[in-house]
């Protein structure tokens, strides 16, 4: 029985070194893309339909959070489905992998909203800024495992988090086009980098 087990432990360990040498193709840039159409409509939603953001910051956050929850599962969908079908075996292995790499930048976001909610609700303009920062890292974070050039999405999102952060420290207010635009520009170039990468990869295939 030890050894069917260290066999196994071997097995798995194999499994991870070649996923962590393999370009992960899970990422689908249609999906990518329909997250940043999330973005614009809820930023539009909230423009018609929210009357100072500034005044409600729970429903401006709800509308935001429950828009990553949907932008959670369609990317999740498409990975599955893109990593069954471009990886076959390593597929669990390489889902793993880019969770794994994903998931600090995630957690960290969704404690951050939680502790200036409770102990200091008056900073709470500062967490889109801080959110799109918290993206980049986790961009980043998953270019060891993506196309190279997915670190310009990242960068973006870390110009573009510094940047919402000294507009909004003006006024302490909040604004949907503050929360919604650099995601709507950033998916839509993680997108575009993902659909250029994926043809060069098809064609080196």
């Amino acid at each position: 029985m030890r050894d069917l087990d260290k066999a196994l432990a071997d097995i798995f360990a194999i499994r991870s070194q070649i996923a962590a040498g393999t370009a992960f193709r899970g990422y689908g840039p249609t999906a990518i893309a329909a997250t940043g159409g999330l973005a614009l409509i809820t930023a539009i939603l909230q423009l018609l339909w929210l009357d100072g953001p500034t005044g409600h910051p729970l429903a401006f956050f709800s509308g935001w959070a429950a828009t990553a929850l949907v932008s959670g599962a369609i990317v999740w969908i498409e990975m599955q489905a893109r990593s069954r079908r471009h990886h076959s075996g390593l597929a669990d292995a390489m889902i793993h992998q880019a969770i794994e790499q994903f998931l600090p930048a995630g957690v960290a976001g969704a404690l951050l909203a939680v502790m200036l909610w409770k102990f200091a609700p008056e900073t709470l303009w500062m967490l889109p800024g801080l959110w799109q920062v918290l993206v980049s890292l986790g961009v980043f974070a998953s270019v060891r495992s993506l196309p190279r050039s997915v670190a310009f999405a990242g960068a973006w999102y870390f110009v573009a988090g510094f940047t919402v952060l000294l507009l909004a420290s003006q006024s302490h207010a909040l604004s949907p086009w503050t929360m919604g635009l650099p995601f709507i520009i950033g998916q839509l170039l993680m997108a575009a980098i993902l659909h250029f990468a994926s043809g060069e990869i098809d064609v080196e295939d």
